[in-house]
């Protein structure tokens, strides 16, 4: 529990769920005082008609005075990168936004918390105000930002909507920055699973595979406490339940449904206990390097680190098996881990996901600078591995043999 016994459980977001949930964020935006409403997304959510969906909500309101769309923002690239959040910034200004609506999954709403950062410190360049690829700003210091902010989740997987926590890719330096403070989570957050049913297998497998890391890391947490377990518990048993329903009948709105609520609560008790988050680590300087989707990444590394390094998951693998609907007797604690892990393999396969990456870039790639980016990730900071421990979890990870 850290040297003090503290612990902090801090959910800021007001959360609307169901099916045609977004019909609510004109009056929503009225509530929280907004008039100017600057859209973030990507080009691809453009294509695909669901910006149009939520869009298309403000022309049918009869709110008077009500809140308006000035500007969309579509040029969110994968891994909300640094000079995407510059020129998002730039933009906002432009259009005098005074409220900020993010739709789509986490390199999006990691952009607007970025960018609603960004607006309400005065900051021009977003790589500045991180010169260590690392910005923790707790409660007192961390204020209210005074934009209105509505995240509409696509994705179930980062949970971004509700998180304090946003990931920035720093394009300079090949490294994923993290900023956190409490009130970069939205104002509400809404999970409309009519949004959801577009989006391919494959990404639903590999965000659903996302969201079960959050919950397992956080369950595996020195940090974690009754109130994070009770969301991460709750955040396996849903996803189990749900993510190879979703995998297989992406129209099924009652699965897209509880795979958003799983994503919710896997990374409010992730964010809650955040500690030691080796698999995370590992993905994350993978992703930097190689540009490997963050959910595909811990979907790899999830059975090999919990394989690797068994004294972390031990002591509460009775609790993530009992999620995990894995039977058990009271007792080997070694065996039950293999059996999760086991059943995690098969898991994972069925959702036609892979167990190794295939990117030959990976192969050719100098061990020492997957060392370096592991080491040197922000999330080493509260559980170091040693070099021999990245090497053997990266010979297990790559096609060959990695020299």
């Amino acid at each position: 529990m850290g040297v003090n016994n503290h612990s902090n459980f801090w959910l800021r977001s007001s959360v609307y769920s169901g099916s045609d949930s977004r019909s609510l964020i004109p009056e929503l935006f009225k509530g929280l005082g907004a008039k100017r409403i600057l859209l973030v997304s990507d080009s691809g959510l453009e294509h695909a008609g669901v910006v149009k969906k939520v869009t298309e909500v403000f022309e049918v309101t009869n709110l008077t005075d009500g809140p308006e769309i000035v500007g969309k923002f579509l040029n969110v690239t994968q891994d909300a990168g640094s000079s995407c959040v510059n020129d998002a910034l730039d933009y906002a200004r432009e259009v005098q936004a005074d409220g900020i609506l993010a739709v789509g999954g986490g390199s999006v709403i990691d952009t607007a918390k970025a960018l609603k950062f960004g607006l309400s410190k005065g900051i021009a360049e977003i790589n500045d105000a991180i010169p260590r690829g690392f910005l923790y700003e707790g409660f007192p210091k961390a204020q209210p930002m005074n934009i209105a902010h509505i995240s509409v989740a696509t994705t179930a997987g980062t949970g971004s909507e509700v998180s304090p926590i946003a990931v920035i890719y720093n394009e300079d330096i090949k490294v994923k920055m993290n900023i956190y403070n409490v009130y970069l989570s939205s104002d509400i957050a809404i999970l409309d699973p009519d949004l959801t049913v577009g989006l391919p297998p494959y990404i639903t497998a590999f965000t659903g595979a996302d969201a079960l890391t959050h919950a397992i890391e956080a369950i595996a947490s020195p940090q974690a406490t009754s109130i994070t377990d009770a969301y991460a518990f709750q955040a396996i048993r849903v996803i189990e339940e749900n993510l190879p329903i979703a995998v297989k009948d992406g129209t099924n709105i009652k699965a897209r449904m509880e795979m958003l609520h799983g994503s919710l609560m896997g990374i409010t008790a992730f964010s809650s206990a955040l500690n030691a988050i080796p698999i995370h680590n590992l993905a994350h300087a993978y992703g930097a390097l190689f540009r490997i989707p963050h959910g595909l990444a811990n979907a790899v590394f999830l059975p090999v680190v919990m394989e690797s390094i068994p004294d972390l998951y031990l002591p509460k693998i009775h609790l993530i098996a009992e999620a995990f609907q894995v039977r058990f007797d009271e007792g080997d604690a070694q065996g039950l881990l293999a059996k999760v892990i086991e059943k995690l393999r098969f898991f994972l396969n069925d959702l036609g996901l892979p167990s190794e990456f295939s990117d030959s870039q990976i192969s050719q790639m100098d061990i020492e600078s997957i060392v370096k980016a592991v080491t040197t990730d922000p999330a080493s900071a509260n559980f170091p591995m040693s070099a021999e421990l990245i090497k053997s979890v990266a010979s297990r990870v790559a096609p060959v043999e990695i020299n």
